[in-house]
């Protein structure tokens, strides 16, 4: 039982590392990652420790998975959609993208200036305060850490499922491809990266740009959201602070077109569906981790 759960962790590591090189089916990248945490589970009994890596863990899983769709670009180009966002976003900006209104209300003609630095760092630092959020749960409110990790993951992986069924452009992508017309949206992101970080950049921007085409919902804000929520509950100050960042966060991501409103209002649909629906999905988790444990019970003797 120990060998068997040892191999879908190690599996859950090394497939997607070596998927392109082996070129292992899809398919088989997917149960592997799957496998990965339930692997841990059976292997180390229950405990902070435990818990944090099981989330450690479902993340690695989130990060290689969201960029399957993208390892054979022209199938997935095939199924790429580009026209919707664009319709329901000029809908809400009377006629026009929200991001070009922005971009040409706020941005330098010349150049970036002082906001794009800005709101590209608050971009940036998105890679950390989720997690950031989390930490601070697990300190202070140790007893909330599972459920909050629980939600979190539920955020990633739902919104991962839907980058596979529906690969959506991005504002940047639509507009550089000809797909707004004659609205022009900047990618300010890349220009600032640029001027931030020189010739380090491109292997920067590779390293964290692995699928142009997961957009729709926006996780960055959901996730951000979600933060906000859990960190409401742990207390006013930080929930202060949690949606300042996630409204932040929001704006930045319209401005620096990076996203659509409409993929913002869906990751916010995405968290309340997550909030709501953990009630009900419930009684399978429970089910899950009967299992778990008495595989855990005879994995240790």
């Amino acid at each position: 039982m120990r060998a068997g759960a040892a191999a879908c962790v190690a599996a859950a590591v090394a497939v997607p590392l070596l998927r392109k090189r082996l070129r292992i089916p899809a398919p088989v990248t997917v149960a592997a990652c799957v496998s990965g945490p339930l692997g841990l589970a059976v292997l180390q009994p229950r405990s902070k420790r435990r818990d944090v890596a099981l989330f450690a863990m479902q993340m690695w899983a989130f990060t290689m998975l969201h960029e399957l769709p993208y390892d054979d670009p022209e199938r997935c180009r095939a199924r790429l959609k580009t026209r919707y966002p664009v319709e329901i976003d000029r809908s809400i900006g009377a006629g026009r993208l929200p991001n070009a209104r922005l971009q040409r209300a706020l941005a330098g003609r010349r150049g970036v200036g002082a906001l794009d630095h800005s709101l590209s760092w608050v971009h940036w630092l998105w890679f950390f305060e989720p997690y950031v959020a989390l930490v601070v749960i697990l300190a202070r409110h140790n007893d909330r850490f599972p459920r909050a990790a629980r939600q979190m993951a539920a955020v990633f992986d739902i919104g991962c499922a839907v980058y596979f069924l529906a690969p959506t452009a991005p504002p940047w992508w639509a507009a550089a491809n000809g797909e707004t017309g004659e609205e022009e949206v900047r990618r300010i992101m890349v220009e600032v990266g640029e001027e931030t970080w020189g010739p380090a950049w491109e292997k920067m921007y590779e390293a964290l740009g692995g699928n142009p085409w997961a957009a729709m919902p926006s996780l960055h804000f959901a996730t951000s959201l979600m933060a906000a929520l859990m960190l409401t509950e742990a207390g006013p100050g930080e929930g202060a602070l949690g949606w300042s960042y996630a409204l932040t966060l929001g704006f930045a991501l319209v401005y620096l077109g990076e996203h659509y409103v409409t993929d913002l209002l869906a990751g916010a649909a995405l968290v309340a569906v997550v909030r709501r629906g953990e009630p009900l999905a419930e009684p399978l988790v429970g089910s899950v981790n009967r299992v778990l444990q008495r595989l855990e019970r005879i994995a240790s003797g």
